[in-house]
């Protein structure tokens, strides 16, 4: 799958950007677990926002397209960190994974 036909490039470095944030929040105490994919999406639709030059001049569709764009990186972003924590989830012994009998 091509994701480039989806997010464009100038918002690709959100991608990284919002998986360190999200790192840095996970250590954090006062932050519970489940706030933390709310919290990467407040930010990725705004540094969308930011990285696609949205201005009050903007039309609807910039703006719309915009926020789009942010919902998109903020999921690629968490879903980066899950395929992780699914890959560190492998059997220290044989090397397999733990779902591959299920």
């Amino acid at each position: 799958m091509d994701f480039s036909t989806f997010i464009f490039d100038q918002a690709l470095i959100l991608i990284p950007a919002l998986y360190v944030l999200g790192t840095i929040l996970k250590e954090w105490d006062q932050i519970k677990d489940n706030w933390i994919p709310a919290i990467l999406l407040i930010f990725g639709v705004a540094g969308a926002l930011a990285m696609m030059g949205v201005t009050p001049r903007s039309t609807p569709e910039e703006i719309v397209q915009a926020v789009v764009q942010g919902v998109l990186v903020t999921g690629a972003a968490v879903y980066t960190n899950q395929l992780i924590k699914q890959h560190q989830k492998t059997i220290p012994d044989d090397g397999k994974d733990e779902n591959a009998g299920a």
